[in-house]
């Protein structure tokens, strides 16, 4: 008998959800074909099977949250063709993450740590694939934060659910600015208003609120506002392609707006290539798909891929490389309300342009009285790495291309 065990997926996760099983008990499945959908930080990951056998156990059902390591399935495996069909596989894996340098894509698990009872091709399964000695769990954003200040997370005692090392634990020890042997718990969890219901939160939502810690602790956030005038503009213009392009020509002003940066190394990396992340609200949360190579397609090229990228987005579909790497972000949350915003910058990236609502508004054009569309824009940046000078050009240049009739 085989037990397979959740497999590191990367990204420095402790922990994934179980979204759906494409087997159950009884069932009989050939190596490599897909086992099950666990959900990541964003991203849907297929699971494929280390072995041919038949299933004899399901250790979580959907909806579960399971950490790294913890046992997921048991097979009775086939005869030893099939398991060195599976060794090979793994050794495939092993030279493929090697040459690629342990970057994962995000979307097939190739690193299966497995365990074995007496099936020697499992055993090797389970020496090729073992987990070597215990994984510090932590929160991303706290990983992040540890490495910033050169705190070592397996020193310290997490204070979270489970012993879970949160921010607050890596602040305790890390900061100068508290005395050694000074570390702070957070307070007890106040108890809900009468009739409310706790809700812990989960995938896409428990996602974001890592980012957007991770964005706290690690951004000095500036923005700045202000309106484009889209008087000249025909009828039935697509507004969201018209601000990508507007976004490229804000980076052929100032490219150091298209770029990230190394807190660490004291350093920044400027793209040529523009990926745009869009934010797209979804019912389960919010994702970010990013586009790529915005500065070289067309506008119909342009609405084709965010339609595509927003229907695999709502339902769940896109693929894990889709949602990393983004050099710069765009939150369109004038397409439902709001006016302005300060929207906020997530790391590596340094900078975010909000659209709000467009509105006819009432303006001065010379001695006369006229009312005008505007698009009102909200500029965030990180202001160690972008000064205030190359923020407003970057947004004048944006604004000026958004004023073209064309």
């Amino acid at each position: 008998m085989t037990v397979f065990k959740l497999p590191d997926l990367g990204e420095g996760l402790s922990e994934a959800e179980i979204l759906r099983w494409h087997v159950k008990v009884g069932d009989h499945i050939e190596v490599d074909a897909p086992m099950l959908s666990v959900e990541t930080a964003k991203a849907v990951v297929e699971v494929p099977s280390p072995v041919s056998g038949t299933i004899t156990a399901l250790h979580a059902q959907p909806g579960d949250r399971i950490e790294i390591g913890a046992p997921l399935i048991e097979f009775a495996a086939d005869a030893a063709a099939s398991q060195a069909a599976a060794r090979a596989t793994i050794a495939a894996s092993a030279s493929a993450a090697a040459s690629a340098g342990g970057d994962d894509s995000g979307t097939v698990v190739g690193h299966m740590p497995g365990a074995a009872d007496d099936d020697a091709a499992a055993a090797a399964l389970e020496a090729a694939n073992a987990v070597t000695g215990p994984r510090v769990r932590a929160v991303p954003a706290a990983r992040a934060l540890a490495r910033s200040l050169g705190v070592e997370v397996a020193s310290l005692t997490g204070t979270g659910l489970g012993g879970l090392i949160t921010l607050d634990d890596v602040m305790a020890v890390g900061l100068p600015a508290r005395s050694a042997g000074s570390k702070m718990h957070p307070p007890p969890p106040r108890p809900p208003a009468a009739g409310g219901d706790v809700e812990v939160l989960r995938s896409l939502r428990r996602a974001m609120a890592q980012s957007m810690s991770l964005s706290r602790d690690s951004v000095m956030e500036c923005s700045v506002f202000d309106d484009a005038d889209l008087h000249a503009w025909g009828a039935g213009r697509d507004y969201t392609t018209r601000v990508l392009r507007a976004i490229t020509a804000g980076v052929r002003t100032e490219p150091g707006l298209n770029a990230w940066f190394d807190s660490q190394s004291q350093s920044r990396t400027l793209f040529e290539q523009l990926d745009v992340g869009i934010a797209v609200d979804t019912i389960d949360g919010l994702l970010v798909p990013v586009i790529r190579h915005v500065e070289k397609r067309t506008p119909a090229q342009l609405r084709a891929e965010l339609d595509r990228l927003k229907r695999a987005a709502r339902d769940r579909t896109v693929a894990g490389e889709e949602l990393r790497n983004f050099t710069f972000m765009l939150s369109n949350f004038g397409s439902m309300a709001g006016r302005y915003a300060t929207p906020i910058v997530v790391p590596p990236a340094v900078a975010i342009l909000g659209t709000g609502k467009v509105r006819r508004d009432v303006i001065a054009a010379g001695d006369r009285i006229e009312i005008h569309s505007r698009m009102p824009l909200s500029l965030t940046f990180d202001h160690r790495v972008v000064t205030g000078g190359e923020a407003v050009r970057f947004l004048g240049a944006v604004i000026a291309d958004l004023e073209l009739p064309e």
